[in-house]
């Protein structure tokens, strides 16, 4: 059976805060003890605030495109609203390259952290050692997805979790086999963990229980390993973009 539950006493996180001790110590005052197998689910944001990832920006514009690798699509809404799709440092393709301006100092903006991975695996190895137990952990961060409206959380660090469930080999219920059924459980982990965190209930940590199979070796592949990029990635550009540049590609060849 899958359970979930938000972590409360965590507090707001500042720069240099010991993020390890205070999920460490909000485990510790929880009703439910914490166990082998547990997995938690950590918002990016407070693993980016202890870690300083502050940037005095007053436009957050000049802050998207510090953080830009790559551009994969631009729209501007009716209301004058640009939106940008890029892929970011860590090779995340998202809107505005994980930069955040909400619940932070004025006039600074939150970038992500800088190795999600090795932020996740220094979490786990420390509450490893604290409680003794062998468990994981996730960052999440909030990101779009192509051809559908809305948001869900995502797996952007792993330390000591399976981030997929590789099904390739086995049969399903009619006994067919299956060839390339691969879930990234890692990111339906964070998406369900985020149901219970919510947005604003000053709850960035969550509990997973029940799927302790996913748990494993800290030099597990991290969430980095999700990303498909290079000659993997199947839609390095917006409609509008891969016409232009495919117009503007013929031309040269006239």
């Amino acid at each position: 059976m899958l359970q979930i539950w938000a972590l409360a006493g965590i507090g707001e996180v500042s720069a240099d805060d010991d993020l390890a001790q205070l999920i460490g110590d909000a485990l510790a005052a929880a009703d439910v003890p914490v166990a082998d197998g547990d997995i938690l689910v950590v918002t990016s944001k407070i693993v980016s605030k202890a870690e300083g990832r502050f940037v005095v920006a007053d436009d957050r514009e000049d802050a998207i495109t510090r953080e830009t690798v790559r551009v994969v699509a631009t729209r501007t809404a009716p209301s004058g609203h640009t939106t940008r799709i890029v892929e970011n440092r860590l090779g995340i393709v998202s809107a505005a390259a994980g930069v955040d301006a909400s619940n932070t100092p004025e006039g600074t903006v939150l970038l992500l952290p800088e190795d999600p991975d090795a932020s996740a695996r220094a979490l786990a190895a420390a509450l490893r050692d604290r409680f003794g137990v062998r468990l994981g952990v996730l960052v999440s961060d909030t990101l779009g997805r192509a051809w559908r409206d809305g948001q869900t959380d995502h797996a952007i660090g792993a330390g000591g979790v399976h981030v997929f469930e590789d099904l390739r080999g086995e049969v399903d219920a009619q006994g067919r086999p299956l060839v390339v059924t691969l879930p990234c459980v890692a990111d339906e982990l964070c998406a369900a963990a985020d149901l219970v965190k919510r947005k604003a209930t000053g709850m960035p940590v969550a509990v997973v229980r029940g799927r302790g199979d996913l748990v494993g070796d800290l030099d597990l592949p991290g969430a980095r390993s999700i990303v498909r990029t290079g000659e993997r990635d199947m839609f390095r550009l917006g409609a509008d973009e891969a016409y232009a540049e495919g117009y503007a590609a013929g031309r040269a060849a006239r």
